[in-house]
């Protein structure tokens, strides 16, 4: 078999990424924005996006036990139509049904599906390219995800605030669509597993020996699963709240160039993650997983700036540009992060655990985000006034932890 890196299976493994995950990032731009433009209510719009994280945690492991016992080119295909089609049904509803009900479930359908999804792409790689390609390969996929969300938002943005909400949920149903026919050409080699018993005695048992995998045989992987926790919950989620509530109704810009400039932010976040992906490729001979826990340090660092000129500077515009280009710097150094542990991980796990030991980080992983998401926006609507203090919160948490993370990587991973 071919496994080069740009072999014709990987190259529409890549394509595909690439339309569905710009559709991907355009509906959750959107949807979110909708609810916060009708509302104005942090708390809800912080509630809401948690309650979406959850069928993403359930799903995720599900989603890597599938991707290990059943091809993940028909996964991909079947996951990618299925999106295209909840967001259609979504648009013929949203007119008749309780708007933040209707909206809610959506969401939890999309992140759901992303989250079984997922694993299947990471544990394509290992069988599409040679060990010595994981690094590039990893950053390509994560370069396109950046990429994606680059132009997403973006162009969502800009589509939202001049159509409205429907045409970019047309053009994000369409992008599913096509991304499914894509799929449909790639050969990924599979071999089959035989199942332990019946269907959920297997997925115990699967799930179970993932686990132990973690924590006996690997426990630095566990550590640092840990680790991208406590970022999750005090960092990531912080970002997540903070962006669309302060562009939108703190910084007082009128409500059309507050969803543009929002788009624009997302956009800033998706290029430091490009900036990030193609960084770790060009540099993959030269980083270390051992010197990792610098780039989580130079994360938390960014939200300082953030803090500080939202306590001091009046300007919205000047807020705006600091929080944006901070936000690029997180995402730059937090991908270049991400590259480096997928890739650990892919060397280090056997064949036949890779897609369920992805789905078990993928899922501990997202646990803190929406109680994250959650607790920053009771935190923020109960802090009118006071936003900075939020952040500077948030950003001394993660420094901690991150100074934790960089003795972690230097002193236990052999």
């Amino acid at each position: 078999m071919d496994k080069k890196l740009f072999s014709k299976d990987f190259t529409l493994v890549v394509l595909g990424q690439i339309i569905s995950l710009f559709g991907n990032a355009a509906v959750r731009f959107a949807l979110p924005l909708y609810l916060l433009n009708l509302t104005g209510s942090s708390a809800l719009y912080g509630t809401v996006t948690a309650c979406a994280f959850i069928p993403a945690i359930l799903l995720s492991p599900v989603g890597g036990i599938v991707a290990d016992r059943i091809n993940k080119r028909n996964i991909m295909v079947l996951l990618d139509f299925f999106t295209s089609a909840v967001i259609l049904l979504f648009c013929l509803l949203m007119d008749q049904a309780p708007l933040t009900q209707l909206l809610t479930v959506t969401l939890m359908l999309l992140y759901g599906i992303a989250g079984a999804y997922q694993p299947s792409v990471q544990a394509s790689i290992p069988v599409l390219v040679n060990q010595e390609h994981f690094m590039a390969a990893n950053s390509v996929i994560n370069t396109i995800s950046s990429f994606s969300a680059l132009a997403g938002p973006v162009i969502g943005g800009i589509l939202y605030s001049a159509y409205g909400l429907k045409p970019v949920l047309w053009v994000c149903a369409l992008c599913f669509f096509v991304s499914a026919v894509m799929e449909i050409f790639i050969k990924i080699p599979f071999q089959k597993q035989a199942l332990r018993g019946g269907i959920w005695k297997t997925a115990r048992k699967d799930f179970a020996e993932s686990i132990r995998f973690i924590r006996k045989e690997k426990p630095v992987i566990g550590k640092g699963l840990l680790v991208v926790c406590g970022i999750n919950l005090f960092l990531a989620a912080m970002i997540m709240v903070a962006l669309p509530y302060l562009i939108t109704e703190v910084l007082e810009f009128e409500p059309g160039q507050a969803n543009r400039l929002y788009g624009f932010a997302e956009g800033s976040l998706a290029a430091g993650g490009l900036l990030g992906g193609i960084g770790a490729g060009v540099f993959a001979n030269r980083l270390t997983i051992h010197k990792s826990g610098k780039l989580i340090i130079s994360c938390a660092a960014c939200a300082f700036p953030m803090g500080i000129s939202l306590m001091l500077v009046s300007s919205g515009i000047v807020n705006y540009i600091v929080i944006t280009a901070c936000c690029f710097g997180i995402m730059a150094f937090s991908t270049v992060f991400t590259v480096q542990m997928m890739s650990f991980i892919q060397t280090e796990t056997p064949q036949h655990l890779i897609g369920k030991v992805i789905a078990v980080i993928f899922t501990v992983s997202m646990c803190a985000q929406p109680f994250g998401n959650a607790f920053y926006g009771i935190l923020f609507e109960v802090s009118r006034g006071f936003e900075y203090a939020v952040v500077l919160f948030s950003g001394a948490i993660s420094l901690v932890i991150a100074v934790r993370a960089r003795n972690l990587f230097e002193k236990k991973i052999e």
